[in-house]
């Protein structure tokens, strides 16, 4: 009986020895949200202390990441061009526990209290990008080898939206997503320092694009489904749910907003044939789910 007790302590000690060890993400303020979100890699929301003015969404547990399978990056920019992801931290920690790395412009909302500080600027996108992939190559970060560089998204909501639209010729992105937002049919709508790409920047851009929008009674559905309407050149789909320019964001999980938005970067960032399906077909998946109208143009499919 003894024998069989050393024996069983040593399978125990050899079986712990070979386990792959946790490896947390950096962090100098950090907060789960929503117990780390529904997706299989639980989350953590943080701020690191080597990307000022951004928010991370990371697996609280690096290691399960690597070759086999790499972290995809989304960089996101808030509504209102606010320098805290405080409205979307919810849609946003959902989507990272999909097995994503969402950079978020801004201060990392640690109470629910509205960011009342300076706007961002679009340039923090293109820093949240820099960031990953100077940490994917830093041997003693504990993001080294583990992020797809190659698959790099940009997205924002409102002003966000529109910054997103600014950085979208970035040739390290593989697509873009904007949502409630779109280029000003008529500049005279727009909030003062908010970013003005000309319609014209839309012929520049050469991934695929989706608009996910709250319907007509959304101030931005005119300007984005004008935008829709303009983009021939690439694989276009526009999504609209009836709420309104608020969107669904501060909902349990996202909401509704974030069944599209996680499925097109499974679908666009990961290959993910299933999460396709959303948008592919006559009648595409969203469009049989309630509430949902769509529209895409001829590549698509």
């Amino acid at each position: 009986m003894k024998k069989i007790s050393i024996l069983l302590a040593a399978c125990t000690f050899v079986l712990a020895a070979c386990a792959p060890r946790e490896v947390a993400p950096v962090a100098s303020q950090s907060r789960v949200v929503e117990d780390g979100g529904t997706g299989p890699y639980k989350v953590l929301m943080l701020e690191d202390p080597s990307l000022p003015e951004h928010t991370v969404f990371a697996p609280q547990n690096l290691a399960p990441f690597g070759k086999k399978n790499l972290l995809p990056v989304l960089v996101w920019g808030n509504g209102a061009c606010i320098n805290s992801p405080w409205e979307h931290y919810k849609f946003l920690n959902e989507i990272a526990s999909h097995g994503f790395l969402v950079i978020a412009t801004g201060h990392i909302p640690m109470t629910d209290e509205r960011y009342t500080g300076p706007m961002s600027t679009s340039r923090q996108q293109i820093e949240a990008i820099d960031w990953a992939i100077a940490q994917n190559a830093d041997k003693n970060s504990p993001y080294y080898g583990r992020i797809d560089v190659n698959a790099v998204a940009a997205a924002g909501m409102s002003c966000g939206g529109l910054q997103t639209l600014e950085n979208s010729t970035d040739p390290r992105l593989k697509t873009i997503m904007i949502c409630n937002s779109g280029l000003f049919i008529n500049p005279a709508g727009a909030v003062p320092n908010m970013p003005m790409p000309a319609k014209e920047k839309l012929q520049e851009i050469t991934v695929p694009v989706i608009y996910i929008l709250g319907g007509e009674s959304d101030i931005a559905y005119g300007n984005g489904m004008d935008d829709f309407h303009r983009l021939e050149k690439v694989p276009a789909f526009a999504a609209n749910y009836p709420v309104g320019h608020g969107g669904t964001y501060a909902k349990p999980h996202g909401g509704e907003f974030t069944v599209p938005a996680l499925a097109w970067l499974q679908w666009q960032l990961k290959g993910d044939k299933e999460a396709a399906k959303l948008f592919q077909g006559e009648p595409c998946g969203l469009s049989q789910r309630e509430g949902w109208t769509t529209e895409k143009n001829a590549l698509i499919d």
